[in-house]
């Protein structure tokens, strides 16, 4: 087995392996997406807990908590707060599919929109935009690249493959 890599060499690459796919969803797609700035229901799809079950791994949880931990103290005593009530809202569990668990997202707020956009933006966030063709929309074969390539990134640093969870499972089972 290699070497295992750094947390903070690993948060490097995967910095740089979201700002390569999203240049690449950006430049290739999403062009032909409505504007989230001229949505009439801005942040519906991410508020909206039939539709949103975006997993991450165990850096992915790292790298958004530390774009939370930016913020003031107080912000983010109110994020990690609606974190957990989502959790407990929506029962959110490590049991069964967790993909068939659904949730509003906790790090949307209305008004300012995603707290984490341009800091830790989960990979399915950086895929999904407003298509108004099934035809316009990526193949899902470039997020599931992206996220093998983040699973390996994991490996790589932790030594083993953890199950990808729902984000405020992942980010509340690394802060408590």
């Amino acid at each position: 087995m290699s070497k295992p890599l750094s947390e903070r060499k690993a948060l490097i690459r995967l910095k740089k392996l979201k700002s390569d796919f999203k240049q690449r969803i950006t430049g290739g797609y999403e062009y032909r997406a409505k504007s989230c700035l001229t949505c009439e229901t801005q942040g519906a799809c991410c508020l909206d807990a039939h539709f949103v079950n975006v997993h991450i791994s165990r850096i992915e949880a790292v790298a958004i908590r530390r774009a939370l931990s930016h913020l003031p103290e107080e912000s983010q005593q109110k994020i990690y707060h609606r974190i957990d009530l989502t959790v407990e809202k929506y029962g959110l569990n490590t049991n069964g599919d967790t993909f068939a668990q659904n949730y509003a997202c906790p790090l949307f707020e209305k008004g300012i929109g995603c707290l984490i956009h341009q800091t830790g933006k989960p990979v399915p966030c950086i895929t999904h935009a407003c298509y108004e063709s099934s035809a316009d929309l990526p193949p899902d074969e470039l997020q599931i690249g992206q996220e093998k390539k983040i699973e390996l990134l994991d490996e790589k640093t932790y030594g083993n493959s953890r199950a990808w969870l729902p984000l405020p499972l992942a980010l509340r089972q690394g802060r408590h």
